[in-house]
């Protein structure tokens, strides 16, 4: 949980400065929940990540498909950080974007690669899927808008 809640640190670095000047000058869809939402839901998100890599790893690190899920993980959290350094830190819907479709993809990966280890590992990232899924939409919304 701690590397998961860290990566959610270092993304806060690059967005926390941007919601009150750049991201708030944005047109944005209907759906955009209130920027107070984010914080917390993504809190959450990363303990239950942290929650479901735990399950994993402790499966044992000898096991190959362990080591895939283990991998496509730590993918995953890396494009995960990206996109926010890509959409907040360089203030780049476009690249934000490209950067969200990645982890997406990465992520659909994982939930697949996981649920061949631990049907519970899976269950838990299905919040964060749909997350970013939602975010996805209202990233490629806001590209659109602006």
């Amino acid at each position: 949980m701690v590397l998961c809640e860290l990566v959610g640190s270092i993304g806060s670095f690059f967005t926390t400065p941007a919601i009150p000047t750049w991201y708030a000058s944005l047109k944005k869809p209907l759906l955009t929940p209130p920027s107070w939402v984010f914080a917390p839901v993504w809190f959450a998100l990363y303990v239950l990540m942290g929650f479901s890599l735990y399950i994993v790893w402790a499966k044992g690190s000898q096991n190959l498909n362990v080591r895939l899920a283990i991998a496509a993980f730590g993918a995953q959290l890396i494009l995960n950080l990206l996109w926010s350094v890509a959409f907040f830190g360089a203030r780049s819907v476009v690249f934000g974007l490209v950067a969200i479709l990645c982890l997406l993809a990465a992520l659909v990966a994982t939930v697949l690669i996981f649920g061949r280890i631990s049907r519970t590992a899976q269950i838990l990232l299905l919040p964060y899927l749909a997350w970013v899924a939602f975010a996805t939409i209202l990233n490629f919304e806001i590209a659109l808008l602006n």
